[in-house]
């Protein structure tokens, strides 16, 4: 009787110091150009010092799946590790044409739809291995539209703790309380990922929603 208690105190030592050091896997989606990849390079260069890809005017540039692993965030003295997730921007039409307009010439916006495509079909099987998802919103878009709707609902389906994030708060359009008013059920924060601001709230509710994981 002795060993057995001995035993399960001991595996339970061992599963809570796993669960300690264990890499948390952070995903960054949302629709494109709403900033997922600019919050995630400003978070891996502060703590890291590499960004994890790159960003543009143009939509989609991100096609497939990105990460970074083992970055540890340190707040308010204290640490965790995550794997950042970058996915492709979620959209349920994607058309050539539209990068016709940024003077992309026609074979190469054919394939940048298409790659744009698979990209989308990939963030979404990517959900399956996510512990917290970060939705990155525009601020100074209408948050209530099926795209949105469609991640959360995923979202929603497999449990995921989501934290909401309004990026762009530096443009005079920027609404959070639009964002809020859209999804009530969820933290909303303002944020810039192009100049840093609020960031402290950022990690405050990454680590709050870590403690559910």
């Amino acid at each position: 009787m002795a060993i057995k208690i001995f035993k399960n105190f001991f595996k339970r030592i061992l599963g809570n110091l796993f669960k300690n050091k264990k890499e948390i896997k952070l995903g960054f989606y949302g629709p494109p150009n709403a900033g997922k990849t600019s919050l995630a390079n400003r978070i891996c260069k502060d703590f890291t010092g590499e960004e994890i890809g790159t960003i543009s005017k143009v939509p989609h540039e991100t096609r497939k799946v990105q990460f970074k692993e083992k970055v540890e965030i340190s707040y308010k003295g204290k640490k965790m590790t995550f794997k950042m997730i970058d996915t492709p921007g979620i959209a349920t039409k994607i058309d050539y044409e539209d990068f016709l307009k940024y003077k992309m010439p026609k074979k190469e916006a054919k394939e940048r739809a298409k790659e744009a495509t698979q990209g989308v079909i990939e963030s979404i099987k990517w959900l399956d291995d996510m512990d917290i998802v970060v939705v990155v919103l525009d601020g100074t878009e209408n948050p209530y539209n099926q795209v949105n709707i469609t991640i959360i609902g995923n979202l929603v389906a497999r449990k995921i703790p989501v934290l909401i994030v309004t990026n762009k708060i530096d443009l005079k359009k920027a609404d959070i309380k639009k964002v809020e008013a859209a999804f009530p059920e969820y933290d909303v924060i303002g944020i810039s990922a192009k100049f840093g601001d609020n960031l402290e709230e950022f990690y405050e509710s990454i680590f709050k929603l870590s403690k559910k994981v």
